[in-house]
């Protein structure tokens, strides 16, 4: 297990605590972002020589999970956010230092998105005039930098085909939150606010080529031979996703079990000794499990193949994101069934199950989650047809 994960374990009640504070807040509370912080879980991924850990793949999807568990919320910021480190450990190097100081200063800094390509950037002398919102900032009200999605267009505001579809990395002082944009009904501890832009400049070296990030080919220019970096952008990200997904629904695994040793039915027997709650637990328990195994092994293999010095296809890449998703889903519906047979009480706000059934489902409507243009992929290349993805890969 890694150190981060081992703090994270040691952690695991005060973050739990702070769930509920979370939410209520509609953001991650000082409190909660400084137990991340002290646990390094924003970091597993970044940089040795910027203060990071250059954690496996595989570690840093474990820390998520057991994070997510004892307090969605933060492990929803902590995959999110967490992945940024990745993409600009590959940026221009003035970035990095920018980012994360000369030699690791500022190793802290927590970078938030969103990649949507809302943004429209004009160029002019030495880089871009760029404007837009975005919703679903995850995290942003600890964040110094966002990362942000634009296109290119002329001086007359029209988008010229090819698109050219970039990131642009903007400090604070250069983009506004919206406080008030994050009214929901689940993992609203995230506080995934909307981002504003006017008219900020962007130099050249802030911006990362959205094609070029997503074939690797920065990451063979500013990482050569780094096999952490050489994990495609697509896999990696929605993996990130499915992470906090899946260690949400192990936290309504727990969460049941911890109501159901307790629970007397109305008609005042144990439901510990219900043979249908035990058959569903029995289930859910199981799916849950091959949920897990089915993405880390995955990405496991993914990584392994990488250190291997192999290219990894993109028949290769569409397998990792149909597991991913299936993986989501099947944990989902475990969720569903333990919520289904938890029974009346366990609606109340008191209860942590109702909080878990509420973020998986929350988890669910990202695009990270959404399978069926993933299975159409997967399936169409197993014919021979042309693969037809519409998201990450």
């Amino acid at each position: 297990m890694h150190e981060v994960n081992e703090r994270v374990e040691e952690l695991a009640a005060r973050f739990q605590q702070q769930a509920v504070q979370d939410d209520d807040a509609g953001r991650l509370t000082d409190e909660t972002a400084a137990l991340m912080r002290s646990a390094g879980v924003v970091r597993l991924l970044q940089p040795r020589e910027f203060g990071g850990y250059e954690a496996t793949p595989g570690e840093f999807y474990r820390t998520v999970m057991a994070l997510a568990a004892r307090n969605p919320a933060a492990g929803w910021v902590g995959g999110v956010v967490g992945i940024h480190p990745w993409e600009l450990a590959f940026s221009d190097p003035r970035l990095q230092r920018e980012l994360w100081g000369e030699n690791g200063e500022k190793a802290d800094t927590w970078i938030s998105s969103p990649y949507a390509p809302n943004g429209r950037a004009r160029k002019v002398d030495g880089g871009f005039l760029f404007s837009g919102r975005w919703p679903f900032g995850s995290g942003s009200d600890h964040c110094d930098w966002a990362v942000l999605g634009g296109i290119v267009t002329d001086d007359a505001g029209n988008i010229t085909m090819p698109p050219d579809m970039r990131h642009f990395v903007l400090p604070r002082a250069d983009y506004e939150i919206l406080q008030d944009s994050w009214n929901v009904v689940g993992l609203a501890g995230t506080g995934s606010k909307d981002i504003v832009v006017k008219d900020a400049f962007v130099p050249d070296h802030r911006t990362l080529d959205a094609h070029e990030v997503g074939e690797g080919i920065l990451a063979e220019r500013n990482r050569p031979g780094n096999p952490l970096y050489a994990m495609p952008f697509g896999v990696m990200f929605s993996s990130a996703i499915s992470a906090a997904t899946l260690g949400i629904a192990e936290g309504a695994l727990a969460a049941f079990l911890a109501y159901t040793r307790q629970r007397i039915t109305i008609v005042g027997s144990r439901a510990a000794e219900d043979p249908h709650q035990l058959s569903s637990l029995g289930e859910a328990a199981a799916d849950l499990d091959a949920s897990r195994t089915h993405l880390l092994a995955t990405m496991d293999r993914m990584y392994e193949d990488v250190l291997a010095g192999r290219t990894i296809s993109i028949e290769a890449r569409a397998e990792a994101r149909r597991n991913q998703v299936r993986a989501s889903r099947r944990a989902t519906d475990a969720v569903d069934e333990l919520f289904r047979r938890a029974g009346g009480g366990s609606l109340r706000l008191d209860q942590p199950l109702q909080r878990h059934w509420r973020d998986v489902h929350a988890a669910m409507n990202h695009l990270c989650n959404v399978a069926d243009s993933i299975y159409e992929g997967w399936s169409r290349d197993q014919f021979g047809l042309p693969a037809g993805i519409r998201v990450l890969v």
